[in-house]
C-alpha cells in the first residue's frame, strides 16, 4: 500500500479508526482502477477523523448500509463487517452514488464531532499578513472573521455551534462539511483538515497543508484508542489525556 492516510500509513498519523460508508458494491465495480475490485465486493468509505477515502473488502456475507458507521481499526476481531482496508483513494475513484452521498455524510460526521470543530474556531490563525485561515471556508469574508476575532478577544472561546451561529449568521456545521468536502475533492492552495491528494503533493509547489485536525486533536488531549472485547464497532472510540 501507497502512502497517503489510512490504508495506506498502515500504523501511520493519519490512521482511521471508523468510517463511514458511501457505497456498498456487492458484485464489485467493473469501473474501478484496481482490478481485485471489478468483480469482487467492494465497500467505498469516508474516514471520521481525517476525512480518508478508502476502498475496503466486505467480510463474507456481511450487509453494509450507506451512511453505517463501520470500525476498520487495527484490532482484526474488532473489524465485524469489513475484512480488511484494500487501499486509500481519491474522489475521482467514487462512484457516482458515493459522490452524491459525500456532502451528508460528511455533514454527519462534523456534527457528530462538535467539540473539534468548534475548536477550530478557537484557534484558527492568520495564513498571512493579509490572509486568515477562517476565510477559506464558504461565506466567510474579511468582516466576519474580524467578528470572530472580536468575540474571542472579549469573550474567551466558543463553546458549542450556536454560539458560533451568532457571530457568522449561519451554520458552522454546514460551512465546515462544505470547505471539507471541496478539500476532499482537491484542487486547493490551502487544505485546513485533509491532507492534500498526493497528486498534488509531488507538484513542483505543493498546496499547503495546515493539518488543523491533528493540531487539535493534540490540544484537546484526544488520543486513539482500539475498542475492547468483541461486538464494539459502532462504539466511541475518544479517550482523555493520557
Amino acid at each position: 500500500m501507497q502512502g497517503r492516510r489510512g490504508g495506506r500509513r498502515r500504523g501511520g498519523r493519519y490512521r482511521e479508526i471508523y468510517a463511514y460508508v458511501l457505497d456498498f458494491l456487492p458484485s464489485g465495480n467493473p469501473e474501478d482502477r484496481h482490478p481485485v475490485h471489478r468483480t469482487r465486493p467492494v465497500v467505498q468509505l469516508i474516514g471520521e477523523d481525517y476525512f480518508t477515502l478508502m476502498e475496503a473488502s466486505p467480510r463474507p456475507g456481511a450487509q453494509l448500509e450507506v451512511g453505517e458507521r463501520v470500525y476498520v481499526g487495527p484490532v482484526a476481531e474488532e473489524r465485524l463487517k469489513i475484512a480488511k482496508v484494500d487501499f486509500d483513494i481519491e474522489y475521482e475513484d467514487l462512484t457516482g452514488f458515493a459522490k452524491g452521498m459525500l456532502p451528508q455524510v460528511v455533514e454527519e460526521i462534523v456534527r457528530s464531532r462538535e467539540q473539534v470543530f468548534v475548536e477550530f474556531f478557537n484557534i484558527a490563525g492568520p495564513i498571512t499578513l493579509r490572509f486568515h485561515s477562517l476565510e477559506l471556508l464558504p461565506g466567510i469574508g474579511k468582516k466576519t472573521v474580524m467578528r470572530i476575532l472580536e468575540r474571542r478577544e472579549k469573550e474567551g472561546p466558543f463553546k458549542s455551534f450556536g454560539e458560533i451561529r451568532k457571530v457568522i449568521h449561519a451554520d458552522p456545521a454546514k460551512v465546515i462539511a462544505e470547505r471539507i468536502v471541496e478539500e476532499v475533492k482537491g484542487g486547493q492552495k490551502y487544505y485546513l483538515f485533509v491532507r492534500p491528494p498526493r497528486r498534488e503533493r509531488e507538484q513542483p509547489v505543493p498546496p499547503v497543508f495546515l493539518d488543523y485536525l491533528s493540531r487539535i486533536y493534540e490540544r484537546l488531549g484526544l488520543r486513539r484508542e482500539a475498542p475492547q472485547g468483541k461486538g464494539r464497532s459502532g462504539g466511541s472510540r475518544w479517550a482523555g489525556p493520557g
